[in-house]
């Protein structure tokens, strides 16, 4: 059986219904009070939130009762995304500025464990490694003083899109800077599981599991937003990407980013707990 301090957390897309990354508006249809009650019936004792739902909340409820309703509801542990473009120069950065500071204030606010943030998103070859962990290095001064890690996603759209690309930019800057290490960015980005290994204990931040077939439906920002799969309703060896991670010693809150056309069509409390059940199925052989 699942070892008992096995705890999940239901990354935002996970339980946000029906939107998706780059939509039109990225504010979910269910009211943070509706996905806390059935993150909570189903389980879950985390949850992500990402920056156009937290920003509505926040003006439309209070952080107050933001904050309650995580609470009353046993979601003890909370992240924040998604920030981009804090390693660039000009309007950009200026933007991205923003943005990090309103997800870093709500993140102090909520307790956060973590700002999830991408290093150059859709940015061709490889990054600048200097400069981006001189960026780097400022945006974990910036999150320090909130108690808030910053994890930076490797993903197969962005200049950082591998483990040896992610540790180069994070190893050794900031003791609240680290990585976040996805089943389907690993699986899609041409790595093996077994390379999880070389990352250092300390900057495993965050984990997401998520399954995927092995075919890419046209790109992979595509597959990534409309066709992940449910833990073992994929071809990927989740358990195998769980075993790695354990064997790192990584012992934190496992995330589950589900971002599917399939799964945010169902019901609320449908969607929340088979997302669970199947993820929890997956440590079931896992040697702790």
């Amino acid at each position: 059986m699942p070892d008992k301090n096995v705890e999940l957390l239901a990354a935002y897309w996970t339980l946000a219904g029906d939107t998706y990354p780059g939509a039109a508006s990225e504010i979910s249809p269910f009211s943070l009070q509706a996905r806390a009650e059935a993150a909570a019936k189903a389980g879950w004792r985390g949850m992500g939130l990402v920056h156009a739902d937290l920003v509505h909340n926040v003006a439309k409820l209070g952080i107050s009762t933001v904050r309650n309703i995580l609470k009353d509801n046993g979601i003890k542990h909370v992240e924040v995304e998604f920030l981009t473009d804090w390693h660039l120069e000009g309007d950009l950065l200026a933007a991205s500025h923003v943005i990090r500071d309103e997800l870093l204030e709500i993140a102090g606010e909520l307790g956060a464990r973590n700002l999830k943030v991408a290093g150059g998103l859709f940015e061709e070859g490889p990054p600048d490694v200097a400069r981006m962990r001189d960026a780097f290095a400022i945006l974990c001064d910036r999150a320090a003083p909130y108690g808030t890690n910053v994890v930076i996603e490797f993903l197969p759209f962005s200049s950082v899109n591998t483990i040896d690309r992610a540790i180069a930019v994070t190893d050794g800057v900031r003791p609240n800077g680290g990585l976040l290490v996805d089943t389907w960015h690993v699986a899609r980005g041409g790595m093996s599981f077994d390379e999880i290994s070389k990352i250092p204990l300390e900057l495993i931040k965050s984990i997401e599991l998520d399954d995927a077939n092995h075919a890419v439906v046209e790109s992979f920002f595509n597959d990534s937003t409309h066709h992940r799969k449910l833990c073992g309703e994929g071809q990927l060896d989740v358990p195998e990407f769980i075993q790695q991670v354990v064997n790192v010693g990584y012992r934190g809150p496992w995330g589950v980013e589900l971002i599917s056309a399939e799964l945010r069509k169902l019901p609320l409390d449908v969607a929340a707990k088979r997302a669970f059940d199947t993820t929890m199925a997956q440590f079931e052989n896992i040697r702790f």
